[in-house]
C-alpha cells in the first residue's frame, strides 16, 4: 500500500516514522556511510523540521514499512540549493510551487524480502519511483527534482522515468553528484506502468484532477542554460 504522511497525520503514524528514521539510518549512515546526523537510533536532519510529505510504501495495517521517500516544494528550504546547489547551472531556477524534491529514498531489503519475496530490491525501487510519480501528478505537481549518484541513472531509465540530467558537481564525497528533474505527466506516467507492466494504480488517489500545468516551460529553461 502507497500512501502519504502528510503533517497533521505525523501523529497517527508515529509508528512508521520511527521506522523510516530507523531504516534511513541502517541505510544512509551504517551501509552507504555519508556524512548525515543521526540521533540514537534515527537518522534525522533540518529539512524534516520543515513539515515534510513522505510517500510510505506499507502493508495494509500501516505496521511494516517497505520503504519511504520524503517530499519538499522548491519554494521553501531544500538539499538541493542549500547543498547541491553546484550540481546545476546558475542559470537555472528550480524554485516554483509545481517543482519538489525528491529525497532519503530507501527500501527495507531485509522486511521486503520476508513479506515479498518475488520482488527484489531494482524492482522495488523502480515500483516506488512509479508511486512517485502517481503521487506527484495526484497533488499537481509537474516536475521532481533529485540528486543521486552517476549509477544510480540506469535505475529510472529502468523504472521508464523521464530524466533530464541537467549538471553535475565533484566534491560532495566518492562520487560525482547529479542533478536530474523529471517530468509528471499522463504521458510519463502511462510510459512508466507500461515499462513496468503494471496495470492499477500503486496509489489509491492517482486520478485526482489538480494543475499539473508548467513542465514545457521549465524544459526549455532548462535546455536554453545547459546550451550556454
Amino acid at each position: 500500500m502507497i500512501t502519504v504522511i502528510q503533517p497533521h497525520h505525523y501523529r497517527q503514524h508515529r509508528g512508521l516514522l520511527d521506522q523510516m528514521f530507523r531504516l534511513r539510518k541502517r541505510v544512509f549512515f551504517d551501509q552507504l556511510d555519508w556524512e548525515v546526523p543521526v540521533h540514537g537510533d534515527w537518522e534525522r536532519d533540518a529539512y524534516d523540521d520543515f513539515g515534510p510529505a513522505y510517500l510510505v510504501w506499507t502493508d495494509g495495517r500501516y505496521k511494516a514499512l517497505y520503504g519511504a521517500i520524503r517530499l519538499l516544494p522548491t519554494t521553501g528550504p531544500t538539499l538541493l540549493y542549500d547543498v547541491f546547489r553546484r550540481t546545476f547551472p546558475e542559470q537555472i531556477d528550480l524554485a516554483a510551487p509545481g517543482i519538489w524534491e525528491g529525497t532519503r529514498m530507501c527500501i527495507d531489503e531485509a522486511l521486503l524480502t520476508r513479506d515479498h519475496p518475488t520482488i527484489d530490491p531494482g524492482r522495488a525501487f523502480c515500483l516506488m519511483l512509479l508511486a512517485l510519480c502517481e503521487v506527484a501528478l495526484a497533488h499537481g505537481i509537474h516536475t521532481m527534482v533529485s540528486n543521486y549518484e552517476p549509477h544510480l541513472k540506469r535505475v529510472y531509465q529502468k523504472a521508464g522515468a523521464a530524466l533530464d540530467e541537467i549538471g553535475r558537481a565533484d566534491g560532495y564525497g566518492k562520487r560525482p553528484v547529479c542533478c536530474g528533474v523529471f517530468e509528471v505527466s499522463e504521458r510519463i506516467l502511462g510510459a512508466m506502468r507500461e515499462k513496468l507492466d503494471i496495470a492499477e494504480p500503486l496509489y489509491p488517489r492517482h486520478d485526482c484532477q489538480l494543475p499539473r500545468r508548467g513542465w514545457g516551460a521549465l524544459k526549455e529553461r532548462v535546455a536554453e542554460a545547459v546550451a550556454i
